[in-house]
């Protein structure tokens, strides 16, 4: 276990990174880092994590049901302890889990840089354009992650998947799944063209190939859209546009929701 530091105070300088954590984003800029809430990505970041832990910040009464975990945790790493009430303080809201950490982000790569420094080729990628929202991002990793995708890329459209809440969605997959992120759309897709990947646009158009008719080529890469407008016509042109067959008269579902089904039937095609 790290070395464990008693907090008594919600005003503690070396607490600053965890201070009104629902208002912050610690992962733009330089030495930029992220929050880790909850025991279940505390334990995902310590046992397969990629990035490293600045510290820990434990509710009091947390430690020894943790202690298992705790062991985990490197000695260089303090583990600072707190009541509930100054943890609550800090944070700015009741922490009813009692378990955050702080993450350092490092050097992120664009997707072109990415792919060119793969040794070995990757089967099957994630690609995300203009995704905004948290929870999308969140479940699109947990999504990859179950149905085997090998790595996400993202545009620098897309939110931060190291964002506290995104972390939370994505059960953990965002702290050890192999991601890239920034750049437009376009450079994403020739990116992976030029890689060697066949892109698959998600579009609901009619004049979309429908996902059951295609043939699975042995490199892929899966392009979602924004939740509402979905992918611009130079997106989709760019691809090979492909649609999830559906009951007439509706079109669309949750863009995170045709990600999985995306992702389910080339696990399922591979396996």
């Amino acid at each position: 276990m790290g070395f464990a530091i008693e907090v008594d105070s919600a005003t503690d300088a070396r607490l600053e990174a965890y201070t009104s954590i629902r208002e912050k984003d610690l992962t733009s800029g330089h030495g930029a880092r992220f929050i880790v809430e909850g025991k279940v990505a505390l334990e995902t970041a310590l046992r397969r994590g990629r990035f490293a832990l600045e510290s820990v910040f434990l509710a009091e009464n947390r430690v020894a049901p943790l202690a298992e975990l705790m062991a985990l945790v490197p000695e260089n790493v303090p583990v600072y302890v707190a009541p509930q009430s100054v943890m609550d303080a800090v944070a700015g809201f009741p922490m009813h889990r009692g378990v955050l950490a702080c993450g350092l982000k490092g050097d992120i790569a664009v997707p072109a840089a990415f792919l060119a420094a793969i040794e070995a080729g990757l089967s099957t990628l994630l690609l995300m354009s203009d995704l905004s929202n948290h929870d999308n991002v969140g479940a699109c990793f947990r999504n990859a992650a179950a149905f085997g995708t090998d790595a996400v890329l993202m545009d620098g459209q897309c939110c931060d998947p190291l964002y506290r809440k995104a972390i939370r969605v994505s059960s953990g997959s965002s702290l050890w799944l192999p991601y890239a992120h920034g750049g437009t759309g376009l450079d994403m897709v020739n990116a992976a063209k030029a890689a060697g990947y066949e892109v698959w646009s998600m579009t609901p158009r009619s004049e979309a190939t429908p996902i059951t008719q295609m043939d699975m080529p042995d490199r892929l890469a899966i392009l979602l859209g924004a939740e509402g407008p979905g992918l611009p016509d130079e997106l989709i042109a760019a691809c090979t546009p492909v649609r999830i067959p559906m009951t007439e008269g509706f079109d669309s579902v949750n863009v995170a929701t045709a990600g999985a089904i995306a992702m389910a039937h080339i696990f399922g095609a591979k396996a």
